[in-house]
């Protein structure tokens, strides 16, 4: 009966307050079980999160991830309120756990102790005792999802095996080759002096001087610098004049001139590496955490579904920001 008189209380509350009570001190936006979701609570919610998106995208891209975090915002917190009621029905207890969080926190940003850590915190605007809270709700959430979830879920031998067979492509490394080259850019040189030097180079290569060297003498920046070294590309990364011209060298060849987007290139192939498929041995851990986590993700959606099945939830301002 505790339950059912709460929210009765609350609905009347709530009543009242739609019936026109003009000092409104706190709008309700859910009910979940024998707690309440507030409009500050969920603006609070939505400010961080807008926060954390601002940091991530810009423009266009940044709004519609905020539209889209907009939808889904009040179910989230009401699945993390859920966790955490069930939390504290198993009576679980992550102070050990808040406390090396912590520790490692101060350690790895550089800070002498906690009490400098309240200073930096205080200094950025951020509560301390919200700060701790924060960290002990998300491990609290964790180790509900570590009992009810991740210990039910089985990796079968077979599968994994399977899946290695199944997605060659995942686990194959493509082609690399090594190149240096001599560049000749076109921004600085106009055609007559770009056909003078082309000459000059092909004389000295010629006459058995190495490429390293011509280049590192006669290159325009920045392979003038670094004695020609052009990089290490996976297949398509190059554009495709260069591609073409790469492909049918062999190690140790030099391609004929090549009109490329910024100028004249010269190529010489160092080093192919042949694409390969990788033992499975080796990516053996990588395919046990993606079959995992992709059990974990329909695992936890089940047992979301069926914790709010269970629960009392009513949602009173279905857009509490509309």
């Amino acid at each position: 009966m505790r339950k059912l008189s709460f929210r009765l209380i609350l609905l009347s509350l709530f009543s009242v307050m739609a019936l026109g009570q003009t000092h409104v001190v706190e709008e309700i936006v859910a009910i979940v079980n024998d707690e309440i979701i507030t409009l500050s609570q969920y603006k609070q919610h939505y400010e961080s999160m807008a926060q954390m998106l601002k940091a991530q995208y810009q423009g266009s891209e940044y709004f519609e991830q905020l539209e889209q975090m907009k939808k889904q915002l009040l179910d989230m917190i009401i699945n993390d309120m859920l966790l955490l009621q069930i939390a504290r029905e198993k009576q679980i207890n992550v102070s050990e756990q808040v406390k090396l969080y912590v520790e490692n926190i101060i350690k790895e940003n550089h800070l002498e102790s906690e009490a400098e850590l309240r200073r930096e915190l205080a200094r950025q605007g951020i509560d301390y005792n919200d700060f701790i809270r924060q960290i002990e709700e998300n491990l609290l959430k964790q180790a509900v999802i570590a009992s009810e979830v991740d210990r039910t879920i089985v990796l079968e031998e077979a599968e994994i095996i399977n899946y290695y067979r199944d997605h060659p492509n995942e686990f194959t490394e493509p082609e690399e080759i090594t190149l240096k080259a001599i560049f000749l850019s076109a921004e600085a040189h106009s055609e007559e002096e770009s056909e003078s030097k082309k000459k000059e180079i092909e004389a000295k290569l010629a006459s058995g001087e190495k490429f390293e060297e011509v280049a590192a003498l006669l290159s325009d920046p920045p392979l003038s610098e670094n004695q020609g070294e052009l990089g290490t590309f996976k297949k398509g990364e190059l554009e495709s004049s260069l591609q073409v011209a790469a492909d049918k060298l062999k190690p140790g060849e030099i391609s004929p001139w090549i009109r490329g987007k910024n100028g004249w290139y010269r190529l010489k192939l160092e080093e192919r590496r042949e694409s390969r498929l990788k033992d499975f041995e080796e990516v053996r851990r990588e395919i046990e955490e993606k079959i995992f986590m992709e059990k974990r993700q329909k695992k936890l959606t089940e047992f979301i579904k069926n914790i709010r099945d269970k629960s009392y939830i009513r949602i009173l301002k279905p857009d509490p920001l509309g």
